[in-house]
């Protein structure tokens, strides 16, 4: 199976501030996080990772500062900040309340 970018709107950022809520990374980073803890089911691409860096940003939810890679690179690293850390929360609540209705649908008769 290929991996799925087809993410529901809005689930790109929960994912993205999750995986910051760890630690703090680069966009690739990220996305080869995100690639890995959903055992390769959710691939983000760059025309979809970084807009939405940049929205979280704008945000207020991550801050971002330039750093150097493992490889020796000049990179954008990306951390939660206090807000973000509570929009996550409110995001998470809201993700667990659709995916039970959407549990409960799928178990009906």
């Amino acid at each position: 199976m290929s991996p799925s970018t087809d993410l529901l709107q809005g689930t790109l950022d929960l994912l993205v501030l999750k995986v910051l809520a760890r630690d703090s990374t680069h966009g690739w980073g990220i996305a080869q996080r995100i690639l890995e803890v959903s055992r390769e089911v959710l691939a983000v691409n760059q025309g979809s990772l970084y807009p939405a860096l940049h929205r979280l940003e704008d945000r207020g939810w991550v801050t971002g500062s330039w750093g150097i890679t493992e490889n020796n690179r000049r990179a954008r690293y990306y951390q939660l900040t206090s807000a973000g850390r509570r929009q996550l929360e409110l995001e998470r609540g809201e993700w667990n309340r659709f995916s039970g209705a959407v549990e409960a649908i799928l178990r009906s008769a």
